[in-house]
């Protein structure tokens, strides 16, 4: 089997088990006690209050166009992870869940914050084999386009607000839009957890023989910097360059799988970056 092929199917596992447990929070928790927690899975919850329509196959609907729009902001490769992380999603969350699993008809609270939890995890889960649910993502960054001055993280917030305070008037009830806030931000903050460890990236140090075809690696297919540094052994009084490159923390599974495709005795050191600002990154201001 080759590599090629091993991610594949590591995506596609990882793709399956996001999907469950994403499904688990919308089917199990959020579709039952009437709470739409932003996004296009809360769009779809209202849509089958309204019409009786599978919630996967409404969020499926709902995100092709948006994929097809913002082809040229995302590019080939993430379009096609995202469609495939949809369909799979779909599956799962109509044929799959919905048909063998109960629901949770409990308290309202506690309904909102496994379901938060659940789907954040099934997200972060996603997100950390550099796919995508599209949704309001997708939504948010085209907000920022036209308008720049908007941060995409606000943008996220005035797209799901609009979407909770919807919620309000299609359940006719007010504490349908309270409970679904309180399930987003638990859904944001597991996925913060998971995938972009509270907004902190990696900041990685490599030592190797071949850090030029490493670094031209990095360069050409992830499209991000990196900066040689110059070292020398204490032992071995050895001079030799030191590779640096600072990544998202959902890019480094990447980063690493170059670095030892290249070179298995290399030797890694990964860090926490606390909040990385510059080019690719944040700006002085913390705009992304």
């Amino acid at each position: 089997m080759t590599k090629k092929s091993r991610k594949i199917i590591y995506d596609v596992l990882y793709d399956i088990a996001g999907s469950f447990a994403l499904a688990t929070g919308i089917y199990c928790f959020a579709e039952k006690v009437n709470i739409a927690p932003g996004g296009a899975s809360g769009i779809a919850i209202m849509i089958k209050y309204l019409t009786g329509l599978p919630v996967g196959l409404v969020i499926l609907v709902i995100n092709i166009p948006l994929v097809l729009i913002s082809f040229k902001f995302l590019g080939k490769r993430f379009t096609l992870r995202t469609l495939r992380t949809l369909l799979i999603s779909t599956v799962i969350l109509d044929v799959v869940v919905t048909p063998f699993f109960g629901q949770y008809s409990g308290d309202r609270m506690l309904g909102s914050i496994f379901g938060g939890v659940c789907m954040g995890s099934g997200l972060g889960i996603i997100f950390l084999r550099g796919s995508s649910t599209a949704g309001t993502d997708i939504v948010s960054y085209l907000v920022e386009q036209k308008y720049p001055h908007i941060q995409i993280g606000k943008a996220m917030m005035i797209v799901d607000g609009v979407i909770i305070a919807l919620s309000a008037v299609v359940f006719s009830d007010v504490e349908a839009a309270l409970f679904g806030v309180v399930s987003l931000f638990c859904q944001t903050r597991i996925v913060n957890q998971i995938v972009y460890g509270s907004e902190k990236g990696r900041n990685i140090l490599v030592i190797s023989e071949k850090t030029e075809e490493i670094a031209q690696r990095i360069l050409l297919e992830k499209n991000r910097g990196a900066t040689f540094l110059n070292a020398q052994g204490a032992y071995s009084k050895k001079t030799s360059k030191v590779l640096m490159c600072v990544v998202r923390v959902w890019e480094y599974h990447e980063i690493k799988e170059i670095i030892y495709e290249e070179d298995l005795k290399a030797f890694v050191i990964a860090s926490e970056a606390e909040h990385i600002m510059g080019e690719g990154f944040s700006d002085m201001k913390g705009k992304s």
